[in-house]
């Protein structure tokens, strides 16, 4: 690998986290293009930790704001150019591929013994701001708009089966009970800010362990505790995105413990990035099996 991918990335975040921004919240009400990262050649969206480094990185507009990136040969296979003007901008984003890894004789077999095991490669994408002869997308400003229910939202949001209350002026997920409390959505300053709170509380639900069965920190300010919001915050992000939602997921109150946490151990937001995407994977496939099953 030609440089430490999980540093860099980890090292970006700590910078926008330390002036007290969570760099993955896209400005959804901007002129950047919102959408989420993908890869208009091979028609995918990135994913994990590429989902989150993309995002920040549309988001600071460093290397262009646009939500599409392919690599400089898929742009030439769909008759494009990567423009000189992307000189130094390429990102490396990551992948796993397959090694094989021969062991010891075995004895009752003859043969040696071998493993497959998930190696971490990095590949080069550029901005499709820096791409020549690709169609231009118009992106209108979009305005803040007045709170209402969004079906779309609610339909995906009650497909879980999550139990969810209404009461108070606190937001979280009670692991004993197993339920969710919110404040009334006419609190919220904006239905997408409702949301996005919903979506962040209902990435813990995932966690309980007749779901994904993650671990939960026990008291505000250990590590557990702070990795955990962590993937809440980068499950509702990733959510958001799927919904097309532009909800502030910034929590400020865990800034300071998720710094810890990235500085100790930088290839923890690989980590987390990787149980944030098995989040949304899980509540989009119970999505999917609600729909199937009232067609």
């Amino acid at each position: 690998m030609k440089n430490d991918i999980a540093a860099t990335i980890t090292q970006s975040i700590i910078e926008q986290l330390e002036t007290g921004v969570a760099p993955w919240v896209k400005p959804w009400a901007s002129k950047a293009d919102t959408s989420a990262p993908h890869n208009p050649a091979s028609g995918t969206y990135y994913r994990g930790i590429n989902f989150i480094w993309l995002s920040l990185l549309q988001s600071s507009g460093s290397v262009g704001t646009s939500s599409r990136w392919m690599t400089y040969k898929q742009a030439q296979n769909i008759g494009a150019q990567v423009s000189s003007r992307a000189k130094g901008k390429g990102v490396d984003v990551v992948f796993y591929k397959p090694f094989e890894i021969t062991g010891a004789l075995n004895p009752e077999t003859g043969k040696h013994d071998s493993k497959i095991i998930p190696m971490l490669k990095t590949y080069t994408v550029f901005n499709a701001d820096f791409i020549d002869g690709l169609p231009v997308d118009e992106i209108e400003t979009v305005e803040k708009p007045e709170f209402e229910t969004l079906a779309e939202c609610e339909a995906f949001i009650a497909s879980t089966g999550a139990s969810i209350t209404h009461a108070g002026n606190r937001a979280f997920y009670a692991s004993d009970s197993d339920f969710i409390q919110l404040p009334e959505k006419a609190d919220f300053k904006s239905n997408a800010d409702y949301y996005a709170t919903a979506l962040h509380e209902l990435s813990h639900w995932t966690g309980n362990t007749k779901r994904l069965n993650r671990q939960f920190g026990k008291r505000f300010g250990d590590n557990a505790y702070a990795f955990e919001e962590l993937v809440a915050e980068l499950g509702a992000a990733m959510l958001c995105a799927h919904l097309h939602i532009d909800g502030q997921l910034q929590h400020a109150s865990y800034i300071g413990s998720w710094l810890k946490v990235l500085k100790a151990d930088s290839r923890a937001i690989l980590k987390a990035g990787a149980e944030a995407q098995k989040i949304l994977d899980y509540l989009v496939k119970v999505d999917e099996i609600e729909l199937a099953e009232a067609a």
